[in-house]
């Protein structure tokens, strides 16, 4: 199989039009490590303007990083998402030409898709850079930051810490109950991705008040609604900010979102084994537990890497959750399923700064 790259590719004009910049990632689509990073300001131009510039630049880039490669493209501008993929005509002068440039580099090995705006933030916030080092009078630059540690790799913690400096603990907070939730349904990665419940905004209000969230430097939180409604709420208490980051969202289930599990067993009862008993079986269409855990372990380093010797808050899903728990633990694929965490529930993780790491608590609701 070749290698699958995916870009996330963002623009924007201040004034529309007006002072605009682009900004753009490929990542590893196996993994999440992000491989390269660019940003631009363009001077004057419209917000599609900038989109398109910032698609070409992501385009360039995974070309330098692999010719080879089959490339995912993601953006929330559906105006060029569903223009590349040849549904929208281009009417627009300027941008027929960035259209053509974009389609010269792309071949016939990318896909294009839609996300939420949500979901496409690190772009986001790279584009927004370069309009900030615009308006300074400076060109935007990567920031200088040591690579990420190869994901489960054993000594990538005791990496991304200063060897003498404080613990960093960790209160992995699991989102509050959505209606899905309550109805035991899976919902995953791309699935309907629904907001909290009456009960869900409680819990979440409970996860705010508890003492194991006191003193947070910051609250981490996945993409997904029901996530950063919860992160929303602990943020406001401690007044903290949140980042988000779509390396800690949920498993991508594929066909069997929005399904019971007895819905599952009944229409995939072999897969369904399959999945429960070994990290590389997958639902039909969506996501192994060894393809979660290689996102999951690298966005632990980078929490790592970049709060070292503090106290953060990761607000994320089941699978997530428990992966970092069996990380520590030392626990294989096989204990995944075994691990209950309820919703709104804590569990509290703790790095040391040689390197070595412990369990302080569990579901704590």
């Amino acid at each position: 199989m070749s290698r699958v790259l995916r870009i996330e590719a963002d623009g924007g004009s201040r004034g529309n039009p007006g002072p605009a910049g682009f900004g753009a990632v490929v990542k590893d689509a196996a993994t999440g490590e992000v491989l390269a990073e660019v940003a631009e300001s363009i001077g004057k131009a419209t917000n599609n303007v900038a989109e398109y510039r910032g698609l070409i630049a992501g385009l360039r880039a995974a070309q330098a990083i692999d010719p080879g490669a089959r490339v995912e493209v993601r953006m929330d501008s559906k105006l060029v998402v569903e223009q590349m993929s040849g549904r929208w005509q281009v009417k627009h002068a300027d941008m027929r030409v960035l259209a053509q440039e974009a389609r010269s580099l792309a071949g016939s090995h990318v896909d294009y898709g839609w996300i939420p705006r949500a979901q496409n933030s690190h772009a986001d916030r790279l584009a927004n850079e370069a309009m900030d080092a615009a308006a300074a009078g400076r060109q935007w630059q990567r920031a200088t930051t040591e690579p990420a540690a190869a994901a489960g790799s054993s000594s990538a913690a005791s990496r991304a810490v200063d060897p003498d400096g404080p613990p960093t603990t960790i209160v992995l907070v699991r989102h509050g109950s959505t209606p899905l939730t309550e109805q035991r349904r899976v919902s995953g990665r791309y699935g309907e991705d629904p907001e909290l419940s009456e009960r869900g905004v409680v819990e979440a209000a409970a996860a705010a008040a508890c003492r194991e969230v006191e003193g947070a430097d910051v609250v981490v939180s996945s993409t997904m609604r029901r996530s950063r409604q919860t992160a929303d709420a602990i943020a406001e208490r401690l007044g903290v900010r949140v980042v988000v980051d779509p390396q800690w969202d949920e498993t991508d289930f594929g066909d069997w979102d929005g399904l019971t599990s007895a819905e599952v067993v009944k229409r995939w009862p072999r897969e369904f084994a399959a999945w429960n008993d070994s990290g590389d079986a997958a639902p039909p269409g969506g996501e192994s537990l060894r393809t979660v855990e290689r996102r999951v372990l690298a966005a632990r380093d980078e929490v790592l890497r970049r709060w070292a010797g503090q106290r953060v808050v990761l607000v994320t899903h089941g699978d997530p959750l428990r992966v970092l728990l069996r990380s520590v633990l030392g626990a294989g694929p096989q204990v995944q399923r075994r691990i209950h965490v309820d919703p709104g529930s804590r569990t509290l993780l703790r790095y040391r700064a040689d390197g070595s790491s412990e369990v302080l608590a569990v579901n704590r609701v």
